[in-house]
């Protein structure tokens, strides 16, 4: 009698086993399956040789980025936003780049650019738009003004989804959709943010106004912090890339970040004079050495 388990078409949790290993690749992916058909991969990687479509202008910034620090491989965040600020997202072609310059393999890289959704493995819009869907944001609107936004940038019949694009990305006028986690403005929920900038206490018809104020070519002012930009000038800050110019640097990124909400219940401290309790010095407790002694 057979002791061997019951099989199942794909992979699932359990003490089944499974036909195949693996699933279809989803279409944003770099490859055409995780498991392809030999034939049908046959010189994916060896004959696919990439582009280099970086200028001059990007090496020096890359450069510019690794002298920042003692280990050239610490400036891969920065750079991956460097490689976002000029495609508008991070391509096969801006891994290898990265691993050029920061002497990694492609590997290394991919697994860092997949890991956090600030880089984007699809080409982005001129404009990102975040709505945030975490608890007290959903429970006071985000979860309606995101379901709004994607009829609204797309249609009942199909709705824009998560990480899509409204027009042609990198285009005047695209924005592309996201619903994203906590972004660290529960006072002022439900928030929206536009290129990483500020849009507090939002609405759907708020929401709806701003959308077709950047799809008119417009740049509404955040409620607080910086001038609104562009994705991609957003990622070139972000990669730590400023005007030099001292007055339009503080043009750019100079901005009112408190808000009233913020700051209420210090200002109810101060006029009440409460204060915080004075830390009290607590001796460090006693660790045994090795001969056993206390020190």
């Amino acid at each position: 009698m057979s002791t061997q388990p019951e099989t199942t078409p794909t992979p699932e949790p359990g003490t089944s086993l499974a036909e195949q290993t693996h699933i279809a690749a989803g279409g944003d992916v770099d490859v055409i399956a995780i498991a392809p058909d030999p034939a049908e991969a046959e010189g994916i990687l060896e004959n696919a040789k990439l582009e280099d479509i970086f200028d001059a202008d990007t090496y020096a910034k890359a450069r510019n980025l690794i002298a920042r620090y003692p280990q050239s491989r610490s400036a891969l965040l920065p750079m991956l936003h460097l490689v976002q600020s000029v495609q508008g997202y991070v391509s096969q072609e801006g891994i290898a780049f990265c691993a050029q310059n920061l002497d990694l393999s492609d590997a290394e890289v991919s697994a860092v650019a997949t890991f956090y959704t600030m880089y984007k493995r699809r080409p982005c819009g001129e404009h990102l738009v975040s709505v945030c869907t975490n608890t007290l944001c959903a429970a006071m609107g985000g979860d309606a003004i995101y379901k709004k936004l994607q009829t609204h940038l797309g249609s009942e019949e199909k709705p824009l989804g998560h990480n899509e694009t409204a027009g042609t990305p990198n285009e005047p006028g695209s924005i592309t959709l996201e619903h994203a986690e906590c972004l660290a403005a529960c006072d002022l929920a439900p928030v929206i943010q536009v290129n990483y900038e500020y849009f507090d206490n939002q609405t759907e018809d708020k929401a709806v106004a701003l959308v077709d104020a950047l799809q008119a070519g417009k740049k509404p002012a955040p409620t607080r912090g910086a001038p609104l930009t562009n994705f991609k000038g957003a990622e070139l800050q972000l990669a730590g890339f400023f005007p030099e110019d001292a007055q339009q640097y503080r043009t750019d990124v100079d901005g009112p970040s408190q808000a009233v909400e913020t700051l209420r219940g210090a200002q109810v401290a101060q006029d009440r004079g409460w204060t915080a309790p004075a830390m009290k010095d607590v001796p460090l407790p006693t660790v045994p050495s090795n001969t056993g002694e206390k020190k």
